[in-house]
């Protein structure tokens, strides 16, 4: 290459960098802090992998409002403060339009708290603590996706009713807003489903417990012929391995209900043959579906496959995928990315997901339900799958 053409190169190339970072800078921007280590990374790494093919998928298709989606993903580390701390950092430093992200009800109503004083619209996709959006707590810029901890309660109980047996109950749930919540959702219901009966025990393991036999052999001790539980993500996963060798599935004959989507495909195979099978749990997504599977689901999961690189899909990638979906949709209705007018357009706004649409009410909820199913044993894959997932959502107990 002569002189002058290397020079009108060098020129060329200069003259690019601002306008990449032009480019750059008019990007609509997504902070996202999620659990990316420790035990609620079971859940917190698939719900990010949705969140991020829902980004590729919109971009590939020239964005909105003619500019690219970009996530800017952090490590919550599942801490309360660690996600206050990522929340604040990502409007004052990265600038960014939107947050979504945390996983889990700590982190949620605490990042809530940023997002009202910042006035920007937050997209909580997995926090279920119905104190998230109590009067309260309520602002024009908290919308929550996910399920909460009354239907959480409301149906287990439809579930542990069903069990004509069954006399003696007992709960285990971790000690926090999300555990406290849906215990008390579940005894409130179970009293009215079941006045006959008898809650015999409560065990409160914190979060992130690491050691769960304290807890198994006290409530053991107590001889319940059912449990409701709402451990979830690497906690269950810890809890399961060291309940089965001590016979606490045995002795209540897997008459576990847990509403802590360990009917997910992620926890089953977390667990793989240690997975307590006969036990009752939920997922926002089933994965794999008996019959009658919505082709829109199967287009979804076969997608999410070839983007993961994963055998099997996740059960928690929908609600990553879907809160971007939810704020895409919002941002489209408002013809803008400003805040206020976004938060106006979700109000009553219907979207479509892979799993049907969804719909944010008044109170900035979704009211989602979830599937529900018995996790079985099936030869054609090496881990627990739910068998018959039917969709439960509100009622007066379930529908």
């Amino acid at each position: 290459m002569t002189p002058h053409r290397l020079l009108a190169a060098a020129c060329f190339a200069a003259g690019l960098v601002p306008f990449a970072a032009a480019a750059a800078e008019n990007t609509i921007k997504i902070g996202f802090p999620m659990p990316l280590s420790g035990p609620a990374s079971v859940y917190g790494v698939p719900v990010t992998k949705g969140a991020e093919m829902a980004v590729q998928e919109i971009n590939a298709k020239g964005g909105v409002l003619g500019r690219k989606l970009e996530l800017l993903e952090r490590d919550s580390k599942a801490n309360a403060d660690e996600a206050v701390r990522l929340a604040r950092e990502l409007i004052i430093k990265n600038n960014v339009d939107f947050l979504s992200g945390t996983l889990t009800s700590a982190e949620a109503p605490a990042v809530s708290t940023i997002a009202k004083e910042n006035k920007i619209v937050f997209v909580a996709p997995t926090s279920k603590t119905v104190q998230l959006t109590s009067p309260a707590n309520l602002h024009p810029y908290i919308f929550r996706l996910a399920s909460n901890t009354d239907i959480d309660g409301r149906t287990g109980a439809s579930i542990v009713a069903k069990w004509t047996d069954v006399k003696r109950v007992a709960t285990i749930a971790p000690d926090y807003a999300y555990g406290r919540d849906a215990v008390g959702a579940f005894v409130d219901f179970i009293k009215k489903a079941r006045p006959d009966m008898e809650i015999v025990d409560q065990q409160w393991p914190k979060l992130g417990q690491s050691d769960f036999t304290p807890f198994i052999t006290a409530q053991m001790a107590k001889q319940p012929q059912a449990v409701f539980c709402d451990v979830f993500g690497g906690d269950f996963v810890t809890l399961a391995k060291q309940a089965g060798p001590l016979g606490y599935f045995k002795a209540i004959n897997n008459r576990l209900a847990d509403a802590g989507e360990v009917g997910t495909t992620d926890a089953a195979q977390a667990l793989g043959a240690e997975y307590p099978y006969g036990i009752w749990s939920d997922a926002y997504d089933p994965v794999i579906w008996p019959g009658n599977e919505p082709p829109e689901h199967k287009a979804y999961i076969e997608r999410l496959k070839a983007f993961t690189h994963e055998q099997y899909a996740s059960g928690w990638a929908i609600m990553g995928y879907a809160s971007v979906l939810a704020l895409v949709e919002g941002i489209k209705k408002a013809n803008s990315t400003d805040s206020d007018k976004v938060s106006k357009a979700l109000i009553g706004l219907t979207f479509d997901t892979p799993i049907g649409k969804l719909s944010f009410n008044n109170n900035h909820e979704t009211e989602m339900g979830e599937f529900w199913g018995e996790m079985v044993k099936d030869p054609n894959y090496p881990f627990a799958v739910m068998k018959n997932p039917k969709y439960l959502s509100q009622g007066p107990f379930t529908n």
